[in-house]
């Protein structure tokens, strides 16, 4: 094996190449190349896709939430979950919360919204998303999203009347005055538009909730946390209680995202197929262009199987550097994508205003591997028709 890396190697170094040997390998290279990067970036592409929109919905959702399987109110003095979760402090944040349809109004404006009362806590969920006023939110203040702020003229300061829907059409409807506090901006439009968060003893109130919330928020410190959360959670719940995470509970999303990725793949992997493909090509044409030199190192006693070792490690060269400037290509590209979000897209559309990008290094090391290995399996057929050149035919050969 030595002895054919050496020839090989040699080869690839020699001065007296022939143009077409130069041409071929690089052709090959170049196509790999191409064939990989497009392979990665699109990989990146759908894990930045599904990172940012699992960090929006999170952020205003949470990761889990507990509730009652019917939806109904719950007393948190029947369950006593608020001390058994102080307890895991460390594994993820929590808030009561109470979420429920009811109206705005505003001189003309009437509009249907999500309520959303959250405990006093932890807001630091709309560190990044508030754009104006706020997190902090008042007994007598309202959140809203940039979207409904811009359709309906809002503002900070204006005041707005928040009614319970259940009792709307009632004779003592149940309704309170509240000053918007902050405006956010989560990017999804349907968040942004019908979403509003309020304090939890203001939304107890207009919902006539008294002391009762709709369950518990959870915000994990780390996703690494989600099993071990999730087993902490199933200790201490049980019916009617029941726990929901942020995919299950957008379980349409993330399937489309599931069948959004495989064809992209596909399409993307036939890509490097056909480079793959060009490496028995380019292999072949090699052996063609290399029959004196075959015929020579038979005569001179060199072996079949080093003259077969020589086209196959020709084909791992191949495959290795066409493999090395993909990668090379596709790091270059995403990075400067993540750093100056040059290629847009339309936020209505995506819940994003660009592509972004997610590295990771686990994909790099499977395409790396999967590529190399294919490469030697496809230079096999190549390298062993090499071994059936006849020495006396060879040296014929012009």
């Amino acid at each position: 094996m030595n002895l054919s890396f050496y020839l090989t190697t040699k080869q690839f170094k020699s001065r007296n190449q022939t143009g077409f040997f130069k041409t071929a390998s690089i052709l090959s290279i170049a196509g790999l190349a191409i064939g990989v990067s497009a392979l990665l970036i699109t990989l990146f592409i759908l894990n930045g896709f599904e990172r940012v929109i699992s960090e929006k919905i999170t952020s205003l959702d949470g990761h889990i939430r507990i509730k009652h399987f019917l939806n109904n109110p719950i007393a948190p003095k029947d369950y006593e979950l608020e001390e058994e979760f102080l307890e895991s402090n460390k594994l993820f944040s929590f808030q009561a919360f109470i979420q429920k349809p009811a109206l705005i109004r505003r001189k003309g404006l009437a509009k249907g919204v999500i309520a959303e009362g959250i405990s006093d806590g932890d807001y630091s969920f709309f560190n990044e998303m508030l754009i104006e006023g706020s997190k902090n939110i008042s007994e007598n203040g309202v959140i809203i999203g940039e979207r409904m702020a811009k359709e309906n003229n809002l503002m900070i300061s204006d005041k707005i009347t928040l009614f319970d829907l259940a009792t709307f059409h009632e004779q003592n409807k149940r309704f309170k005055q509240l000053e918007i506090e902050g405006i956010f901006h989560s990017g999804m439009v349907e968040y942004d538009k019908t979403s509003i968060f309020l304090n939890l003893k203001t939304s107890q109130s207009v919902f006539g909730m008294n002391e009762n919330i709709s369950g518990y928020v959870l915000r994990l410190k780390s996703l690494k946390n989600k099993f071990e959360a999730n087993q902490k959670i199933q200790e201490h719940i049980s019916y009617p209680l029941m726990s929901i995470d942020w995919k299950e509970k957008n379980k349409a999303l993330y399937k489309w995202l599931k069948v959004q990725r495989w064809p992209i793949i596909f399409i993307f992997g036939l890509i490097s197929i056909v480079a793959l493909v060009n490496i028995i090509s380019a292999i072949s044409m090699i052996v063609i262009d290399k029959t004196k030199q075959i015929g020579l190192m038979s005569a001179l006693g060199i072996s079949k199987n080093i003259i077969r070792q020589i086209f196959l490690i020709q084909g791992l060269i191949i495959g290795f550097f066409g493999t090395l400037f993909g990668i090379i290509t596709a790091l270059l590209l995403s990075t400067i994508q993540n750093r100056f979000k040059i290629i847009k897209v339309p936020e209505d559309v995506y819940f994003m205003d660009f592509v972004p990008v997610d590295i990771k290094l686990s994909q790099i090391l499977l395409i790396f591997f999967i590529v190399i290995f294919t490469s030697a399996l496809v230079s096999v057929w190549p390298s062993q028709r090499s071994t059936k050149i006849s020495p006396s035919n060879a040296l014929k050969y012009e």
